[in-house]
């Protein structure tokens, strides 16, 4: 499930003016999952699972299907009061504030759960936010999952939709995540960055950013405006 706001608009394909970002342990200080499954007294099973994905030990999809089916009973109640409870990375918003006097657009494109994300995003005011949905009946979470971000590779698709919905060549685009799911931006974006990340991403990256203030990426920012 996607949302965007505002008009499509012409991008100046000499420098890079749209930057996406991973959402879990990037944009927010923690696993949106891990917090959910902490309320069915889960989350130190679904900690590791979510690790070991993260460092590329075990398939996205698959430890996606694994660890929802445990929030299976989670009341939306519950749900929606974790998601209003869920920390912004420090810095996010200063970094946000830069990017948009800057004139960025900014997607955030996450394989965690629109609940969360549309939240996120609406706070940061970004422009697009992809996530998945989990699915809710009966005022209850099923322990099922939809979405366009179920897949090992499927940031790469969406990111390439926004930058056909903003005219831009993935090339002048930027990308910053933490996590294997996200190394398919890697060769597709112009820069690619490593931030707060598992050491297969950090391996892969353009650019290396320790430390968990997103403030740290602003200077980074800059030196795009100056290139």
């Amino acid at each position: 499930m996607s949302f965007h706001s505002g008009d499509s608009k012409e991008a100046d394909c000499s420098r890079k003016k749209l930057i996406i970002f991973d959402m879990d342990s990037t944009v927010i200080d923690c696993e949106g999952i891990i917090e959910l499954a902490r309320a069915r007294g889960v989350g130190d099973y679904v900690a590791d699972v979510t690790r070991r994905a993260m460092n590329g030990e075990l398939d996205f999809e698959q430890a996606l299907i694994e660890r929802v089916k445990l929030l299976r009973g989670l009341t939306e109640s519950d749900a929606i009061r974790i998601a209003e409870s869920v920390p912004l990375m420090p810095g996010a918003s200063k970094l946000m504030s830069e990017l948009r006097a800057s004139g960025y657009r900014i997607g955030l494109v996450s394989g965690g759960f629109t609940i969360i994300a549309e939240r996120v995003g609406s706070m940061l005011g970004m422009d697009y936010v992809y996530a998945n949905e989990l699915m809710i009946q009966d005022g209850v979470v099923t322990g099922e999952v939809r979405g366009p971000l179920t897949k090992q590779n499927s940031k790469k698709e969406v990111l390439e939709e926004i930058c056909k919905l903003e005219n831009i060549s993935p090339k002048d685009c930027i990308a910053v995540g933490d996590g294997s799911n996200d190394l398919c931006w890697v060769g597709v974006v112009g820069k690619f960055v490593a931030f707060n990340a598992k050491p297969v991403v950090r391996q892969a990256a353009d650019v290396v950013v320790e430390g968990k203030n997103m403030e740290s990426l602003i200077p980074m920012i800059k030196e795009e405006e100056d290139d």
